[in-house]
């Protein structure tokens, strides 16, 4: 059985590829994303609750909980969503979650992140297991998962369904 390698790690992970980079969220991008931030399913309405949230996400980081990046344009270097694991990997296993701007949908931005993510996620966490969660009416998130090879395993409460990537 390989040992699962979770975070926090010597140096926050940074993965690129051609296109994008993923790289940790400081505090001068978050102004950019406001309207994407989140934690715990509360949407930030304000500079400061996003601040308030990123810190979060960054203390779940330091304990081991997650890994959030900001997925970046490579030509712009400006932050056009996120993504990341958010719970499971003390377990072997990750949960999968994005959030993109809405004026960088359809040009490949998510698709490149979370296959850097899922990468990331196997070869050097050691996940043996990677699932995703969306609404039932998130048709693009839906879209992008089975572009993914992720399989709908599961209809949840809340309209809400579950993914997992079979391999």
């Amino acid at each position: 059985m390989s040992k699962i390698n979770t975070p926090p790690y010597l140096n926050f992970p940074r993965v690129s590829n051609f296109n994008i980079s993923l790289r940790q969220i400081r505090d001068s991008d978050i102004n950019d994303i406001i309207d994407i931030s989140f934690y715990d399913a509360t949407q930030a309405t304000s500079l400061q609750q996003a601040i308030v949230m990123n810190s979060k996400i960054n203390k779940d980081y330091e304990d081991g909980n997650s890994i959030h990046w900001g997925i970046f344009d490579n030509r712009t270097n400006k932050i056009v969503g996120t993504c990341g694991y958010y719970r499971g990997l003390d377990k072997g296993e990750g949960e999968l979650g994005c959030v993109l701007l809405p004026h960088y949908r359809g040009q490949g931005f998510m698709t490149s992140a979370m296959l850097l993510a899922i990468d990331f996620g196997i070869n050097n966490i050691g996940l043996k297991r990677i699932w995703a969660i969306t609404s039932q009416e998130n048709k693009k998130a839906i879209q992008l998962l089975e572009r993914l090879e992720f399989t709908r395993i599961r209809d949840l409460d809340d309209n809400d369904v579950e993914f997992e990537l079979i391999r």
